[in-house]
């Protein structure tokens, strides 16, 4: 099959978040984690039948639901996932402000890389926490651990907030490096809570995600894994996640600390996944294709400008450019003047930083660089 992923589709006028940002001015939304991209038309098919229906009361689980999860996990991660593990969430983001309440003592440690995803920043402080950031350095270019700081935040610390594969910086953590965080949380008695998003979205071709808890009994006995399709299959509007949390005493705690605020998941939501799970493969990889092509075409686009650098993002749709060395104080108002939206840098940890979403036609893609071009003088007006 082949999927039209050129189409440009009109959001300005609808209930679009990334759109409606700029809805009076002449600037492309590139800014928050939501793709351009219509969804895969199982999927249309799929929420079509099930609106036929025609009755939308209060949803569970279904067992096509469970059954496309855990068979597509097996397949493509080789993680045996029990039904009872898994928690319907209405979102991800709930599940790490869960984890953040439900986990440890009061005013506990949580710990975190940076830069990082701006609600795991967040997640601690609403949970009256006590945030720890490790931030993340580079080595010729590449994001790494700081190993010996990682070890000294996880003493005492109640939770890591693990981001696999890493957004913004775009590294897929490879088996070595997750064994050696694992290690160090068995050894303080960390729960783990890894986001895994965008575990389906891996770029580089000689990168393979690896689930955390795949990683043997002592990780999966204290982790929780936070699963969705939104990224990977753009469905983040119809607000189903889940959490598999293999360790029964962890998930008492999780499930009870959900009592009275955590709404059901959408029923839509439910049908958008199993046939995302079930039937979405064939979109899936020829999606990572095209976001491959415009990573590519971005950083070839960018790397003219002395002082700009992208970082070869091995997974997700979202890059993070450096502007440091440019002698722009605040990138993300210079671009969104140029009439490109961006993510600041300073969201996630890292001023001089910003991350722009490349989860676009290709159409939409070279206006922005033109635009990005034209504002720092590499091509004339």
């Amino acid at each position: 099959m082949t999927f039209d992923f050129d189409r440009v589709i009109d959001r300005r006028q609808g209930d679009s978040l990334k759109w409606n940002r700029y809805a009076q001015r002449d600037v492309i939304p590139m800014w928050v984690a939501d793709m351009d991209f219509a969804a895969a038309p199982a999927i249309q098919a799929a929420l079509q039948a099930r609106v036929a229906e025609g009755v939308y009361g209060y949803g569970m689980p279904t067992a096509e639901m469970v059954s496309a999860v855990i068979q597509y996990h097996a397949q493509h991660h080789g993680w045996q996932i029990r039904p009872e593990w898994l928690v319907p969430l209405p979102g991800l983001v709930p599940g790490l402000n869960l984890v953040c309440r439900t986990m440890g003592k009061p005013g506990g440690k949580v710990v975190m890389a940076t830069p990082v995803y701006h609600k795991f920043l967040s997640a601690p402080i609403h949970s009256d926490k006590e945030r720890v950031v490790v931030p993340l350095h580079q080595v010729e270019g590449r994001w790494e651990w700081d190993w010996n700081a990682l070890d000294q935040a996880l003493a005492g610390a109640d939770v890591l907030l693990l981001c696999n594969p890493h957004n913004p910086v775009g590294r897929v953590w490879t088996q070595d490096e997750l064994r050696r965080v694992m290690t160090m949380c068995a050894q303080h008695q960390v729960v783990v809570c890894s986001d895994e998003v965008h575990c389906d979205l891996v770029l580089a071709p000689d990168c393979k995600h690896i689930c955390y808890a795949t990683l043997g009994d002592v990780a999966a006995t204290h982790s929780i894994t936070l699963l969705a399709p939104s990224k990977t299959w753009n469905l983040a509007g119809l607000g189903c996640a889940l959490a598999v949390i293999p360790n029964e005493a962890l998930r008492l705690r999780f499930t009870q600390g959900m009592q009275g605020i955590m709404p059901h998941v959408n029923i839509l939501g439910y049908v958008a996944a199993a046939a995302a799970y079930r039937d979405g493969e064939a979109w899936r990889l020829a999606l990572i294709d095209y976001l491959r092509a415009n990573r590519d075409h971005l950083i070839a686009a960018l790397d003219q400008f002395q002082g700009l650098t992208v970082s070869n993002c091995e997974a997700t749709y979202l890059a993070w450019i450096d502007f440091r060395e440019t002698g722009i104080i605040e990138p993300q108002r210079f671009l969104e003047a140029a009439g490109v939206g961006v993510s600041d840098g300073t969201e996630f940890g890292l001023p001089g930083f910003v991350r722009l979403n490349f989860g676009c036609p290709r159409s939409t893609l070279d206006e922005a660089i033109r635009r990005i071009k034209q504002a720092l003088a590499i091509e004339p007006a």
